[in-house]
């Protein structure tokens, strides 16, 4: 499997995102306020949004294009229309 360009953002994305999550429980855990739990439940959401997006956006940019050059026109918009449901 080729690691695409994107894949090293996503990481950092994601692993950021993992951060916000620990820090949640650790708020929960502290009793702290609803406001300031929502605040970083809202950077979790947020983060991994964007990776999803990232991922899907390049693999659009890449993936389908390499499948538009090898399979017929049907199998790369089915592709297409597969990955785009996740956005």
């Amino acid at each position: 499997m080729t690691t695409h360009t994107s894949h090293p953002q996503i990481i950092a994305r994601l692993k950021r995102a993992n951060g916000h999550l620990q820090k949640i429980i650790t708020m929960l855990e502290e009793e702290r306020g609803c406001l300031d739990i929502a605040q970083q439940l809202q950077a979790v959401e947020k983060a991994i949004a964007n990776a999803k997006k990232t991922l899907v956006h390049d693999h659009i940019d890449h993936c389908l294009e390499h499948a538009v050059n090898g399979e017929t026109t049907e199998d790369a918009i089915a592709e297409f229309k597969a990955i785009t449901k996740y956005l």
